[in-house]
């Protein structure tokens, strides 16, 4: 067994492309000389030069009209010792054949030669690896939200931390288990493996742990599997094992998600209800009704929070609920209304986009790297009006640049009786439409900044003034008469 640290999770990379793949395009014309048809392509690259081993870098398919070529022994020797993954030989103009001590030279050191038709450009090469490349990068970003769609799935399951782990081990088509800090098996599922790879996976889980310098994650081999370790929570509780045959540009990003939804199923402090408040969450957040999430969740009084930030890991969203103190998390990307997160996606191109559920008297303060917007205190019933109090409060967050901003009920519209507000409202706001009053309620509450305003919306700065422009017209009033403001204001925040 081998042991190395394992990379941390990320969106993955475009995945290699097979060079079978390549010759299988009968447009480009391209035979096989010498070497194996199987061997993956990382990219292309084209060099005239007599030596290229200074110009690659591993793994590229190298192209070459052998303007140069002197000793084709060496400049194979040397292809090889840069790691090249294949070598494309052009027939013209140099050449009217691919020479035969080339040919040799590749069929010796197991180097794949490629013969370039007259007809065929380099350029036709390198867009039809690219376009190979492009469409594997997209199957394989389709392959990661259907496993994180899955495992965020099963971990809402009264049974959740077995339910992921089958979920994990059916999308990476090998094994997942759960280490006890002893090394034994808590729970597995998928196929079975050798009892050598079950060793050395409590070999790589016994490296993790709390101690300083001790990795989060570790990875090796035993016999033609994959193995790779991952410290659940702090370090010092379980560990997830996952043995495998191959591995994915993919399967980081699917594993990363696994480790933060089991860190939080598996964390010390849940009580025996526990599982069934964070399924209730994860639905929630996936779209059941209101009524079917809270059913099984405490009466409350319960906070909302939104977030946005983090460090572009996987497993910030968990670091956040930790710091916060809650289990009751569920994480998406970018931008997102209330109802659209999904539990457990990642990304890294985006800001991580966290929602989080506490009881009412946990405070709330304000994180480094991270816009918070928090909602008043409410009933189970009435999570989903919390909810878009915290993701007003988070748009606010964002477009002042405060780290934390908290909805503020109440003040003088509290004295005011609700029916009579609603029916003024009603009767004041009639010709205005949903886009055109949301606009007019931020820029109000920015004080009539454009482009903070622009900000909080995700629109030009010049659609802003057009559609403030048309609610004054609409409306028939002064919009820099502060009375108007007011009035306006309070007609908004109406029931």
């Amino acid at each position: 067994m081998t042991t190395s640290p394992a990379p941390p999770a990320s969106t993955p990379p475009a995945p290699p492309v097979p060079l079978a793949a390549l010759l299988a395009r009968r447009d480009l014309g391209l035979r096989l000389l010498a070497g194996p048809g199987d061997v993956p392509l990382h990219w292309v690259h084209t060099s005239e030069m007599a030596d290229p081993y200074p110009y690659l870098l591993g793994g590229e398919l190298l192209m070459t009209a052998g303007v140069q070529l002197t000793d084709p022994a060496r400049y194979v020797e040397r292809v090889v010792e840069a790691g090249a993954a294949a070598l494309a030989f052009g027939v013209t103009p140099v050449y009217d054949t691919v020479p035969a001590e080339l040919v040799e030279a590749c069929a010796l050191r197991g180097l794949p030669l490629l013969e370039v038709p007259p007809r065929t450009p380099f350029t036709a090469v390198a867009r039809a690896v690219w376009r190979l490349m492009a469409e594997a990068r997209l199957h394989e970003l389709r392959r990661v939200t259907e496993a994180q769609q899955s495992l965020a799935t099963a971990a809402a399951r009264p049974s959740p931390v077995p339910a992921v782990l089958g979920a994990l081990a059916a999308r990476l088509g090998g094994r997942a288990v759960l280490l006890a800090p002893d090394g034994t098996e808590s729970a597995a599922a998928g196929r079975e493996v050798p009892p050598e790879a079950s060793r050395a996976l409590r070999e790589l889980a016994g490296v993790l742990g709390p101690r300083p310098g001790a990795p989060a994650s570790a990875s090796g081999e035993s016999g033609d599997l994959r193995l790779a370790a991952y410290a659940l929570g702090s370090g010092d509780g379980p560990a997830l094992g996952v043995a495998t045959d191959r591995r994915d540009p993919g399967d980081h990003t699917i594993t990363g998600v696994a480790v933060v939804l089991l860190s939080l199923l598996t964390a010390p402090h849940r009580g025996a209800d526990a599982a069934v408040r964070d399924g209730a969450l994860v639905r929630l957040l996936l779209g059941a009704s209101p009524a079917e999430a809270t059913a099984a969740l405490d009466p409350g009084p319960w906070t909302v929070v939104h977030a946005r930030g983090g460090d572009g890991t996987p497993f910030a969203a968990a670091d956040l609920a930790a710091s916060l103190g809650t289990a009751l998390v569920a994480s998406g990307t970018g931008a997102e209304t209330p109802g659209e997160a999904g539990a457990g996606r990642v990304s890294g191109a985006a800001p991580a986009s966290v929602r989080l559920l506490l009881p009412a008297p946990s405070p709330v303060t304000a994180r480094p790297g991270w816009f918070l917007g928090v909602s008043a205190p409410a009933g189970a019933g009435d999570l989903p009006a919390a909810d878009r109090q915290a993701a007003r409060a988070l748009r606010r967050a964002e477009a002042t640049r405060k780290p934390l901003v908290r909805h503020r009920p109440g003040g003088l519209a509290s004295l005011v009786d609700p029916d009579e507000a609603a029916a003024h409202a009603r009767t004041l706001l009639a010709p205005l439409s949903e886009p055109l009053r949301e606009t007019l309620r931020a820029w109000l509450s920015l004080h009539g900044n454009w482009d903070r305003t622009a900000v909080a919306l995700d629109v030009h700065r010049n659609t802003v003034r057009q559609r403030i422009t048309r609610c004054a017209a609409l409306l028939d009033r002064d919009l820099d008469d502060p009375d108007v403001r007011t009035e306006l204001w309070f007609a908004l925040r109406a029931p």
